[in-house]
């Protein structure tokens, strides 16, 4: 069975440039390599409101999967949970679980600090443990800021943080099993031919024939740079995700020979 994801980065500093979004390239390979369909990469601000919608235009869309990401930190910028508390239209409480979680974490961070045994769960601390009701806390193996797991609508909604190493771990251990698991026998398989000499304008109609007579198997092209004076190189990338019984080594193998037929064909 086909599964499809989306993902949502939340975050300002992602919109003006000062972070790259290395999050969102990590989670598509991944999600790819399970075999899951990524729809739709989307990034927002930090508003409440932009947060719910955007939920929103997602659940509409029926994936089985949303992941956001960011925002999940004590800090006032740190508003995915609210945002999730809008478009569940649910209210906002503290979560004895989570509450136990965080302070468990701040106080083992303190003892390694060798700030003392005692912690007080200040305002901002606590923060982190204000989820929407009716929602469940993922512990998170690195950091002191727990996920969020919930339903919207016929889709499973994963909140993680945006701090890239808890955000891997807490999709490696808890969401990818779950993907996995959904998208069954479904894998993902691809392959490289590079072409020298042709550019990327003739092989186009080459590669709009195979894609019509390879159902499933998609043809990317991508111009490599070399320098000034060198002939032409093109990557052509074939990609295919289907069920394993249906043999996409052998469906790519046969896409490929078919397009090497067709450009030995073409003029340079």
């Amino acid at each position: 069975m086909m599964v499809d994801i989306e993902f949502i980065c939340i975050g300002n500093e992602l919109l003006i440039g000062k972070i790259e979004n290395t999050n969102a390239h990590w989670l598509a390979l991944q999600a790819t390599a399970l075999g899951a369909n990524v729809r739709r990469i989307t990034v927002i601000q930090d508003i409440v409101e932009e947060i719910a919608a955007c939920l929103h235009e997602t659940s509409a869309r029926k994936p089985h999967f949303i992941v956001t990401t960011g925002g999940l930190g004590p800090t006032f910028d740190d508003k995915t949970f609210q945002g999730i508390a809008k478009a569940l239209d649910q209210p906002l409480k503290i979560n004895p679980e989570a509450l136990e979680w965080v302070k468990t974490k701040c106080t083992e961070y303190a003892k390694k600090s060798g700030l003392g045994k005692e912690v007080e769960m200040t305002l901002p601390r606590t923060k982190m443990a204000i989820f929407p009701e009716n929602t469940q806390p993922i512990t998170n193996p690195i950091g002191s800021a727990p996920a969020l797991k919930a339903q919207i609508g016929v889709s499973t909604l994963f909140a993680l943080p945006g701090v890239p190493l808890e955000m891997m771990a807490i999709f490696t251990q808890t969401i990818a099993p779950l993907i996995k698991q959904a998208a069954g026998s479904c894998v993902f398989c691809e392959r490289s031919l590079f072409v020298d000499g042709i550019a990327e304008a003739q092989l186009a109609p080459l590669i709009d024939i195979v894609m019509t007579d390879n159902a499933g198997v998609y043809v990317k092209s991508h111009p490599l740079q070399l320098p000034p004076g060198n002939v032409p190189r093109v990557e052509l990338h074939l990609t295919i995700t289907v069920a394993q019984e249906h043999k996409p080594d052998m469906l790519l193998q046969r896409a490929i020979e078919q397009l090497t037929q067709l450009i030995n064909k073409t003029p340079k």
